[in-house]
């Protein structure tokens, strides 16, 4: 950032244009939250189906208008609850789901056809859609009329997170199948959530987040296309996820640069005639790594004015962090005054009476700017290299934000770096906050239900459709039939995840 913007910065601030209007910089609908207010979504689950549902409930009773489902690590990794290497793991990051009954106690009494969910899951993606979908059917509601979000972004997962299971050639394949199921069979459902949050956790930076975000969209979009799906089929449901971090303005500028970038690449690069295929539509979480255990209290306003930046940005939906979740999960009041902070900004700050507040402004046009030029650079830095895939196989997207990570991490230790109770205003009075503690019998109790479950169910139907998935998934025709079809013979999420490693293997 630079000491004073004014109207003819070094880097030339392109004509925003109008809202609604391409390349969408300064949002996406002519009148934004005027006509309608973002998605409030706090992502949520931990323990068993049941304790989730009844956190769920609780929230949709204070006024959040979507659901955003946490899933425990096992279920991210595809093994199921009773699995050895699920121990200790057992809903301990979010809901632990090993089976369709799972996934029907989850949404118990919760009308899917009046609710948006949001899945936060990659390489079981395929199976935790297909549970939710067939979940509608035992509800009455039709695939075409359930609305939601599947993250299903797996780049991220070699570059951030971590939890991969299959070799990256076959993980885009199942990304590819979802894609191009989803399209004819739930047309209301974002099959991908790019997501430039966690790499931003990792420590990118707002140029790397949205740099990096944008290269793995083109490599899926690619993908795509390599698979016969015809751009404007599938790319009016992309969907995307972005970190709004510490820095207030920068974080604004950002999202609008993204939105511009964007509608100018699909516009421009892949031939996008559908103006939808060309409109950036993202969820924002407040940074998570911003969040001190020490005085936890002051996590509320780190909170407020990120999710201030998000909304003045241009958000579709948000989630706000809770104070004690450099703690432990969400508590019940924790997570109430997550979600009344949304709602005292969109009811009582003034900020949605007007389209855009800052557009205009020299500081965030001349930031927007800057960080496109930059972002643009690094993408075709990607593009000499061979794209997404290649930079990420070589480790160097990795290599850059973990060189951003540790200068960032240096300039907090030197205090060039503020972080108020951290290396600065530190109090050494007690601030505790109650905690939200699992139950370790938890685990005991699901290994017994699982116990049950399969001593229920008719195991001949389960291996012929375990025999079929594998048949499709050593052809090159969709996996999502078969999938949805061992979900209902049924089988579990692990043996699922099994048939698939024997085919494409583990990746290492």
């Amino acid at each position: 950032m630079k000491p004073l913007y004014e109207k003819d910065s070094p880097v030339p601030a392109r004509e925003p244009g109008l809202p609604g209007e391409y390349p969408y910089t300064r949002g996406i609908h002519p009148g934004m939250y005027r006509d309608r207010l973002w998605t409030m979504r706090q992502y949520a689950g931990y323990g068993n189906a049941r304790q989730s549902n009844e956190r769920y409930r609780y929230l949709i009773e204070r006024g959040t208008t979507g659901l955003s489902v946490a899933f425990d690590l096992p279920t991210q990794m595809g093994y199921d609850s009773d699995h050895k290497l699920a121990l200790g793991e057992v809903g301990r990051a979010g809901v632990a789901i090993s089976c369709l009954s799972d996934m029907e106690s989850l949404f118990d009494g919760i009308r899917l056809d009046q609710v948006s969910t949001s899945m936060t899951i990659n390489s079981t993606a395929a199976i935790l859609l297909a549970m939710y979908v067939a979940t509608g059917d035992r509800h009455g509601v039709p695939a075409d009329a359930l609305r939601g979000t599947v993250q299903n972004d797996i780049l991220k997962e070699y570059i951030a997170r971590g939890t991969y299971i299959y070799p990256p050639q076959a993980s885009m394949r199942i990304v590819t199948d979802i894609l191009s199921w989803t399209a004819r069979e739930t047309p209301r459902w974002n099959p991908i959530s790019i997501s430039g949050y966690h790499m931003r956790e990792a420590g990118a930076s707002a140029v790397q987040e949205l740099a990096f975000t944008l290269g793995n969209a083109i490599a899926y979009i690619e993908a795509a296309l390599r698979a016969g799906v015809a751009v404007d089929d599938f790319a009016p449901r992309l969907s995307f996820f972005f970190s709004s971090d510490r820095n207030f303005l920068e974080e604004i500028a950002k999202f609008r640069a993204a939105r511009r970038m964007y509608a100018r690449l699909m516009k421009e690069r892949f031939g996008a005639l559908d103006p939808r295929s060309q409109k950036l539509r993202f969820h924002t979480q407040t940074a998570g790594s911003s969040l001190t255990a020490q005085q936890p209290r002051v996590n509320v306003i780190r909170t407020t004015f990120q999710a201030l930046a998000a909304v003045l940005g241009g958000t579709q939906s948000l989630h706000t962090n809770s104070l004690d979740e450099a703690l432990a999960l969400p508590g019940e009041e924790a997570a109430t005054l997550a979600l009344r902070t949304q709602q005292a900004i969109a009811l009582e700050s003034g900020v949605a009476n007007t389209v855009d507040p800052l557009g205009g402004s020299f500081c965030i046009e001349g930031l927007t700017a800057e960080l496109e030029e930059e972002a643009l650079a690094y993408l075709a830095r990607i593009d000499e290299m061979g794209g997404m895939v290649t930079a990420i196989e070589q480790g160097f997207v990795q290599r850059e934000i973990q060189n951003t990570a540790y200068d960032f991490q240096r300039r907090v230790e030197r205090g060039e770096q503020t972080i108020v109770g951290v290396n600065k205003y530190r109090s050494d009075e007690p601030d505790s906050v109650p905690i939200l503690r699992i139950d370790p019998s938890e685990e005991s109790e699901r290994a017994e239900t699982l116990k049950n479950f399969r001593s229920a169910r008719e195991r001949a139907a389960v291996d012929a459709a375990l025999g079929r998935l594998q048949s499709v998934a050593e052809s090159e025709s969709n996996l999502l039939p078969a999938i949805r079809e061992a979900v209902e013979a049924p089988a579990t999420l692990g043996e699922i995840s099994d048939a698939l490693r024997d085919v494409f293997g583990v990746y290492e």
